[in-house]
């Protein structure tokens, strides 16, 4: 099933938050059905940096691919602002689709973006974005590639404003529609109220940011098609690592640690090692 078949169906979509091919694999053996490729999560990962527009077109192609190397999940992935003007939008949507993308979100924040749930943002003319959004849905080879628009406008202009650029992002010819940064519940069923029947619609949920948390159950009730869970992966990895490192310092040993990680068998079982050794003696001499 295409992920663009998937959200046509009434229960919602969960998407954990990857960032390479590892926690893509971990996502895929814990069953769920697509994967979320976090902008944020490369800048944390990759460059031990903020989200504020610092990973490259370049980083994130090559990230792309590595990830469909090893998995075959559908793979919804950040593109921030596309990279540029409408022209780069096509080179990035081109681009992002051969290398193994099912879905390309691309966002109306100035460059350079920075995190959707920090201060400060700015946001490109609704008429320059329209524009990005015609030139990636002419860009794309295959109509099951999902376009999704994302407005900043909350935060920048009020929700009102973001209601208006939604409506003019969904004519433009989006596939699914993400209004980041909403208040509260009351602004998630005024999102829901205006959109739900005609598109599918993402639910971003950020520990800590400006969003209020909600569960999946909730959020299928109120009328989202699609909820990712974009930096959750990395933090309870950082918090993981923080723990396995403290007790390593304390002690000098890993003997307490061994409950809270995978053995040398069992990470070569989560990788595939004997399956990937067993092909490769098919072409040994």
């Amino acid at each position: 099933m295409t992920l663009k078949q998937r959200l046509q169906q009434a229960d919602i979509l969960i998407a954990p938050g990857i960032y390479d091919a590892f926690s893509a694999l971990m996502v895929e053996r814990a069953g769920f059905e697509a994967m979320y490729l976090s902008g944020a999560s490369v800048a944390y990962t990759r460059l031990g940096a903020p989200d504020i527009g610092l990973v490259s077109f370049s980083e994130v192609c090559e990230t792309v691919a590595t990830i469909r190397e090893r998995s075959k999940l559908p793979m919804i992935v950040d593109a921030d602002t596309g990279f540029g003007n409408a022209l780069n939008v096509q080179r990035t949507v081109a681009r992002l689709e051969r290398a193994g993308a099912s879905a390309i979100q691309l966002e109306d924040q100035t460059s350079p973006k920075r995190c959707g749930h920090l201060d400060g943002k700015s946001i490109i003319g609704s008429s320059e974005m329209v524009g990005k959004i015609k030139a990636a849905v002419d860009a794309r080879h295959s109509e099951e590639t999902l376009i999704i628009a994302r407005t900043d406008a909350v935060a920048v202009d009020g929700f009102d404003v973001a209601l208006e650029r939604g409506e003019a992002y969904l004519a433009a010819g989006a596939d699914v529609l993400f209004i980041e940064a909403v208040r509260d519940i009351e602004q998630m069923r005024k999102v829901t109220a205006q959109f739900a029947s005609r598109i599918p619609l993402l639910a971003n949920m950020v520990e800590g940011g400006k969003t209020p948390l909600k569960g999946t159950a909730e959020l299928e009730e109120i009328g989202y098609r699609l909820a990712i869970f974009p930096g959750g992966t990395v933090r309870a990895i950082a918090h993981a690592l923080d723990v396995y490192l403290s007790e390593l310092r304390r002690t000098g040993s890993n003997a307490g640690n061994a409950g809270r990680m995978l053995d040398f068998d069992g990470l070569n079982a989560l990788l595939g090692t004997k399956g990937i050794l067993a092909d490769s003696r098919r072409y040994e001499g």
